[in-house]
């Protein structure tokens, strides 16, 4: 029963001097709102930049990934023979094996050209991803392309439409064009959206340099495995590596942290956000500190005519609380608000973990920033307070 008077009037003395003095406060709101805008578009902003690097690779169909000998799994860097491919499948515990073929090209049969990842795989192999309309390409040098929802989403290219590319080839500027046949989902690769061909026809379509003209032979980038069993991952990694000659072998996740850039440019975005977060630690213990000093003599007052310590502590923490929620939510709303504006060339991503995390994290600052204040007003003595003492 006494703890939840302590509670209530906690709760009372916290909610009135909000109200009487509301214009303070909502100003220290409007603050933890625009330090939330700025956390969350961040984070939105991380996510967005790691799906546009990572997004192709992670939503692979595929546990393991197989490179070429010493190309310290650099997906640029790897080109794996032919046969590799079918010395994979035969290794026991392999379910599927598919081959991925990278390039970068452009279309530039709209009003502004644009770049994208030229990728080639095969029809229902690890590799390619499904699709959500149309059909897939046909084999052989097929002119048909599936693209993903990126593309659409920029251009407005849908199935049925006709693409041009354009693609060097040694120093001349070649063009080549397309039918749309297909649609998946977003499946971004080094920060482009993507279009899939059939193998033979990405190899004569990739840029080269003139040494390469005569070879029609396409080599694949790398190897996407799916396991018959994902709980022998390390088994059957172990069994490539010792079956399968000139290879390296590795899982998604090294894979995609090896990503040229990747690595350093998400540990930039995430000092960028914990700076920021410590800035709305320092502002609102700040803030905080300096209410509590107005306001001793009113806390001693408390004190003499009988409130407790855990009183006069738990209102200062209902109160902070109360305040950055407010915050959070005013800049939640602000930053929903603000992305429904954005194209969708700049890559923010707000339906992630990260952006969770975010919001946790800043519903979390205000009680860490005021807790030097909490400290401090808890600590006053009632005779000193009211200069008696």
């Amino acid at each position: 029963m006494r703890l939840m008077k302590t509670f209530f009037l906690a709760f009372y003395l916290a909610i009135k001097e909000i109200v009487r003095n509301k214009g303070r406060f909502l100003l220290v709101s409007l603050v933890i709102a625009l330090i939330t805008l700025l956390v969350l578009f961040i984070a939105a902003l991380g996510e967005g930049l790691a799906d546009g690097n990572r997004q192709y690779v992670a939503s692979l169909d595929a546990e393991l990934i197989v490179f070429l000998e010493k190309s310290d799994y650099s997906i640029s860097s790897s080109r794996l023979d032919t046969n590799t491919i079918r010395a994979v499948r035969r290794v026991e515990g392999v379910a599927d094996a598919g081959p991925i073929y990278t390039s970068t090209s452009e279309i530039v049969s709209l009003e502004e050209p644009l770049k994208i990842s030229m990728l080639a795989a095969e029809p229902d192999r690890p590799g390619m991803p499904p699709l959500i309309e149309g059909r897939t390409f046909r084999g052989g040098a097929a002119s048909e392309a599936v693209i993903d929802e990126g593309v659409a989403l920029r251009s407005g290219i849908k199935v049925g439409d006709e693409i041009e590319i354009r693609s060097t080839q040694g120093t001349e500027d070649e063009f080549f064009y397309l039918k749309v046949v297909g649609l998946v989902g977003k499946q971004s690769y080094f920060f482009q959206p993507t279009i899939f061909v059939p193998p033979a026809t990405w190899e004569q379509m990739r840029p080269q340099p003139a040494a390469d003209l005569r070879d029609t032979t396409p080599y694949p980038n790398i190897i996407a495995v799916k396991l018959a069993d994902p709980a022998q991952i390390e088994l059957v990694k172990e069994r490539l590596q010792v079956q399968v000659s000139n290879i390296e072998v590795t899982d998604i996740e090294t894979t995609i942290n090896n990503i040229p850039g990747y690595s350093a440019q998400q540990s930039t975005v995430q000092t960028q956000g914990a700076f920021t977060l410590l800035i709305g630690i320092l502002v609102i213990g700040g803030f905080f500190q300096i209410q509590v000093l107005q306001k001793v003599p009113q806390i001693g007052v408390l004190k003499a005519i009988g409130s407790s310590n855990g009183a006069v502590g738990l209102a200062a923490v209902m109160q902070i609380i109360v305040v950055t929620a407010i915050g959070v939510a005013i800049g939640g709303g602000l930053t929903y608000l603000f992305s429904l504006g954005f194209p969708p060339t700049i890559p923010l991503t707000f339906d992630g973990p990260r952006s969770l995390l975010a919001v946790i994290a800043l519903l979390l600052i205000g009680p860490l920033g005021g807790m030097v204040s909490i400290i401090y007003a808890v600590r006053i003595e009632p005779l000193k307070a009211l200069k008696l003492g």
